[in-house]
């Protein structure tokens, strides 16, 4: 989809309860308490929403970049929990603890029946515990999967609590309409988990991979190699990833992200170029040929297809270079007539991957550490670099495609549109953003 339409379909998705309270709502409050109304509402349809931009559909992440979408995500959720822990101070002095003879359906008072609130104050509680928790993700011990677990059995408890108080102690929770739409939307985001946890998994089940080779490349960087078992294999754009589960049932959480360093052209098996950073990685060196995998993807509009640019820079930082490899050999095998420079970047020389296949003069290896004798570019990639090994006609002209540390591709960013490349011709996927 078109990111214009994927924003007005969230737009109709989280303000349709505030429309449907404008159409069939009661009489007039004060305008601090239909503020407080509002932002519960809106707080509660942007946590239903949130299901759905991390649910991984392919017509949305595909459209604008995962990364993108996984920001947007970040940014919505912090905006949400803004909204909820506003919205009940907004209240006081409003709440009355029995219902008035002549205002059955609440139009004129807000519950303070403490068995319709407790469902909000615990929702209260936990949703700024679960934004914490993901902001600070990185700098916590657990693995991966536990924090996945936790984080998404929280939302749907949230998302539970949520719809109890919105029915119970919301003002507009007795209007037919809004009970329907409320019930809907909570039903729209349970069913991105099914989706994801069972649908997705038991498509996989039908297509099972199976591990190839195992190879060793630096002291702490892997390529792997996953081939199709039973069937076709997977149709992917270079610059693509999947996310990868490797020796357990589809119907699991032990599965990574990563980018896929194979060609589409080089045929259906799949490589992955990995590096030793969490308890899956560091584990590489003990999987066996023969193991079972399932891949779900792919993902990513890290593309390069159907540019019109007469050439192309590719800026890779470590590990980032998996998509950027997937492009530059796609170009090789295809004879692709646009011109290619790929600029790669490490801390040592004992770092560098694919030394061989990277040999030509296209490729532009930087080293933060160089050994005593290396004759490459030295430093990091940074603007002087930049303006080192480019053209002012590749600023202007050509297509940029990043890929490495934030900070990295942070100081690429800049320095382009510095030198007037337009946005439109700098792709990036990032995956860190605190």
């Amino acid at each position: 989809m078109k990111p214009f339409v994927l924003i007005l379909l969230y737009l109709v998705a989280v303000t349709s309860p505030l429309v449907f309270s404008w159409m069939f709502g009661g009489a007039p409050r004060p305008l601090r308490h239909e503020l407080g109304s509002g932002l519960g509402m809106l707080a509660f349809s942007m946590i239903l929403a949130e299901f759905v931009l991390s649910g991984r559909f392919k017509s949305i992440s595909n459209g604008i970049g995962m990364d993108v979408t996984m920001r947007f995500h970040q940014v919505m959720a912090r905006t949400a929990l803004v909204f909820a822990l506003v919205h009940p101070f907004l209240f006081r002095g409003a709440l009355t603890g029995d219902r008035r003879p002549w205002d059955p359906t609440r139009h004129l008072t807000v519950t303070g029946d403490f068995p319709d609130l407790v469902s909000g104050i615990a929702a209260f509680l936990l949703l700024p515990t679960l934004v914490l928790l993901a902001i600070g993700r990185n700098q916590l011990s657990y693995k991966y999967e536990t924090w996945r677990l936790m984080h998404g059995i929280g939302a749907f408890l949230i998302a539970a609590l949520l719809l109890h108080h919105a029915l119970s102690a919301g003002r507009y929770g007795a209007e037919p309409a809004l009970v329907w739409l409320w019930l809907a939307m909570t039903g729209a985001a349970a069913g991105s988990l099914l989706y994801v946890y069972v649908v997705v998994p038991l498509q996989a089940r039908t297509r099972p991979w199976r591990v190839v080779s195992v190879n060793r490349l630096t002291p702490r960087q892997w390529e792997l190699t996953v081939a199709p078992n039973g069937h076709a294999g997977m149709d992917y754009k270079a610059g693509q990833f999947v996310w990868l589960n490797i020796g357990h049932s589809p119907f699991t959480l032990h599965e990574n992200p990563f980018s896929i360093s194979s060609a589409p052209a080089s045929g259906s098996e799949i490589s992955f170029f990995i590096k030793e950073l969490g308890d899956f990685t560091r584990a590489l060196g003990q999987i066996r040929t023969g193991t079972r995998a399932y891949l779900d993807g792919p993902y990513g509009n890290l593309s390069v297809e159907a540019r019109t640019e007469p050439g192309m820079a590719l800026i890779a930082g470590g590990v980032g270079l998996a998509p950027l490899l997937a492009i530059h050999r796609q170009t090789r095998l295809t004879n692709d007539p646009r011109r290619v420079k790929l600029i790669y970047g490490n801390r040592r020389a004992e770092q560098i991957a694919f030394g061989e296949e990277l040999a030509g003069k296209d490729v532009v290896h930087v080293l933060s550490e160089p050994p005593q004798g290396w004759h490459g570019e030295t430093g990091l990639i940074d603007a002087a670099l930049l303006d080192r090994v480019l053209l002012p006609e590749h600023f202007n002209k050509w297509l940029f495609v990043l890929c490495g540390p934030a900070t990295m591709m942070d100081t690429v960013e800049r320095h382009l549109l510095v030198r007037g490349t337009p946005s439109h011709r700098i792709l990036s996927e990032r995956f860190e953003y605190d």
